[in-house]
């Protein structure tokens, strides 16, 4: 619960930027006003100061409350908190020798004294809420191509990664470092240090190796966008249903933090998702599978259901009505599960049931689901029969049929589909000779087939050995 003192100090972020433009507009008309210009703005100086003073006043005290919850590097706030004490004492010296005559020539130097201390102040406090790098990330993001899921390098040979440096890490420091990371710490939990990430935070621990359903941080990954104890925060950028996949499936190989991929078990659902990742090729598009058309919100009771079965129903974007639909810690679902999806039809359009062991009358009910534009049945036992009940689905973009039975000649049927951009095909029943006639059959779209080459580089190690000579 929060209590008084809480509530005061999570006012600072609200009274903060009062002294910063109230000030600012007294340093101004102090400027503007030297050497006696502007004669008319003196009158209002005095009463800017003053209103700048008490704003100041306050939020050094609210600052220093909020300073009190742990939640920031101690360095950098005991920084901040002295830069904002300082602009607080030289604006009421400002406003204490205004009316001092032989002081009225160095106001001018006060000022500027004034505006560089809030530049230095306000500079700080982005640095503890932002990280120490907001004003030059902006800088580095220019002219990078926007892709679907992971914004990295691709990786060589995956399987020779370490699996925490090389693929966990990269994700927590895009999407929790804001929060949880050497500036700031959320409720004093810090996940950009394997040390600290085992720690916890004032909860207790967020991570149990070996079994990522009972860890506090894949919960809280897991929940609906709206609810309060989502990770990460509404407003913030999300986690991609692969990035949540990968962490999962990091802890439940124990959260190792030395073991390469090779040497952790890789479920049928994960392997498309790690060799994903080194792929040099990477899908651009600038083609949305979000509608433009609204919709209206869907069934709360059909939503609810999903939810209890361990279904992940989400909004695709802020203040939006469509919705995506991940299985991958759902019950094994009964027909009645699936055939609820329709009741969303209007509104479903992403669907992931990746690993699930469907059952060929359990896929029927997906092509009554008309806006669906990302489609995922990997390892599921969809055929060349299943892939009949899809040809409705006429707004589908990526379809992922990674590890099923289907057949070169069951995809074809899939060219009435217009809008289809990529299809994945790594682990069918497709031979060899049926690849480039499936590829003039759709000219215009990318077929996976998960055939990645590693590149062998100068640094690379041959290692030769001399054959046994028989004796």
């Amino acid at each position: 619960m929060l209590s008084i003192p809480d509530f005061i100090g999570h006012l600072h972020p609200v009274l903060v930027h009062l002294p910063i433009g109230i000030l600012l507009l007294a340093c101004l008309f102090i400027v503007l006003t030297r050497n006696g210009k502007n004669t008319y703005l003196q009158p209002a100086i005095h009463l800017i100061l003053l209103l700048g003073i008490v704003s100041a006043i306050a939020s050094c005290i609210t600052g220093y409350i909020l300073s009190g919850s742990g939640d920031y590097d101690e360095d950098l706030v005991n920084f901040h908190q002295w830069m904002g004490i300082g602009v607080a004492v030289v604006s009421v010296g400002i406003y204490y020798t205004r009316r001092k005559s032989y002081f009225a020539r160095q106001q001018w130097m006060l000022a500027s004294l004034l505006g560089l201390l809030i530049a230095i102040t306000g500079h700080l406090g982005g640095s503890l809420t932002h990280g120490s790098d907001y004003l030059s990330q902006p800088l580095k993001d220019l002219g990078a191509d926007s892709v679907v899921d992971f914004k990295r390098k691709p990786i060589p040979n995956v399987q020779e990664a370490v699996a925490y440096p090389d693929i966990i890490k990269p994700i927590l420091q895009a999407k929790c470092y804001g929060c949880h990371g050497p500036t700031k710490q959320k409720g004093k939990l810090r996940l950009d240090q394997p040390e600290w990430i085992l720690k916890g935070g004032k909860d207790g621990v967020v991570i149990v190796p070996g079994n990522a359903g009972k860890s506090e941080i894949v919960k809280r990954l897991m929940l609906p966008r709206e609810e309060e104890h989502h990770m990460a925060p509404k407003e913030k950028p999300q986690l991609t249903s692969s990035e949540k996949s990968l962490v999962s499936w990091w802890i439940d190989n124990g959260a190792d933090f030395n073991k390469k991929v090779k040497d952790l078990q890789q479920p049928g659902q994960i392997k498309p998702i790690l060799n994903a990742l080194q792929k040099s090729d990477v899908i651009k598009s600038n083609v949305t599978d979000i509608p433009e058309i609204p919709v209206e919100r869907g069934d709360d009771g059909v939503i609810t259901r999903l939810r209890h079965f361990g279904v992940i129903i989400q909004p695709v974007s802020r203040n939006s009505n469509y919705l995506e639909a991940n299985f991958i810690n759902a019950i094994v679902p009964d027909d009645s599960l699936i055939y609820l999806l329709p009741a969303l039809k209007n509104q479903l359009v992403r669907i992931n049931m990746s690993g699930l062991k469907l059952e060929e009358k359990n896929i029927s009910p997906l092509g009554l689901c008309i806006n669906i534009r990302r489609l995922d049945l990997a390892h599921t036992g969809i055929t060349d029969k299943g892939l009949t009940f899809l040809l409705t689905l006429e707004q589908l973009q990526s379809l992922n049929l990674v590890g099923t039975s289907v057949t070169a000649e069951g995809v074809r049927k899939l060219k009435v589909l217009k809008h289809l951009r990529v299809i994945y095909l790594y682990q069918t029943r497709i031979d060899k000779k049926d690849w480039q006639r499936l590829a003039q059959t759709w000219p215009g779209v990318t077929l996976d087939s998960g055939g990645y080459t590693i590149p062998f580089i100068a640094s690379d190690t041959v290692v030769v050995k001399a054959p046994k000579i028989a004796p």
